[in-house]
């Protein structure tokens, strides 16, 4: 049996200008991140641009709010090979899909509708920032280095960069999952356990 492989995702999309409607717009894949865990041990990072094919001309808002120019995209790969990537990489074990937040899949999803592709992903797709939210009790969803900062950390890198997200999003992960332990307090010993009563008796039959 092959072992379990978390994949901690993040991509960063196109947006239009604020305040403009551009006809048939939807957000575009220009980013990916993702980080390969396998027994808490990292086993692969990916990084690279991606092509948008809609509209393949980034807004002013979408290079200032990203840090990112033009031609840094242009010389990205296609969306269908970011597809085949990422389809090898689940190929290799089974996985669980993590995300802070729903948007990374809900643009994946779509990009492939739009691009007559298949979703390249089978298994368990977890929403860390609902996890967070319901785990802390907090009414609304936090922001990823807002969650991290919580925690006395810094996020990795920066933010708005998927690789570096998707690590944040990680080290965040492993943070709740250590709480998560430390809550499960384990049930007090009794003296049965510390001792096989029969056992005992047997030896004073």
């Amino acid at each position: 049996m092959k072992e379990q492989q978390y994949l901690f995702i993040d991509f960063e999309f196109t947006m239009p200008e604020k305040g403009w409607k551009t006809k048939g717009f939807y957000p575009e894949i220009i980013e990916a991140g993702i980080v390969s865990v396998v027994n808490g041990t990292i086993l692969h990072e990916y990084s690279s641009y991606v092509k948008p094919e809609r509209f393949p001309v980034l807004s002013k808002r979408c290079k200032s709010f990203l840090n990112i120019e033009q031609p840094q995209i242009d010389s990205g790969i296609s969306f269908r090979q970011l597809v085949e990537n990422m389809r090898k990489i689940n190929e290799k074990r089974p996985c669980t899909i993590v995300t802070w937040g729903n948007m990374d899949m809900k643009v994946l999803k779509n990009n492939c509708l739009q691009a007559g592709v298949s979703f390249p992903f089978v298994g368990r797709e977890i929403d860390l920032s609902m996890e967070y939210k319901r785990f802390f009790g907090d009414q609304n969803q936090t922001g990823l280095w807002k969650a991290v900062q919580e925690y006395g950390r810094d996020g990795t890198g920066k933010h708005h960069r998927a690789l570096d997200d998707a690590m944040t999003t990680y080290n965040i992960f492993k943070l709740v999952e250590k709480d998560k332990k430390y809550l499960q307090k384990p049930k007090p010993t009794t003296i049965g356990d510390l001792v096989d009563f029969s056992k005992l008796f047997n030896h004073y039959a």
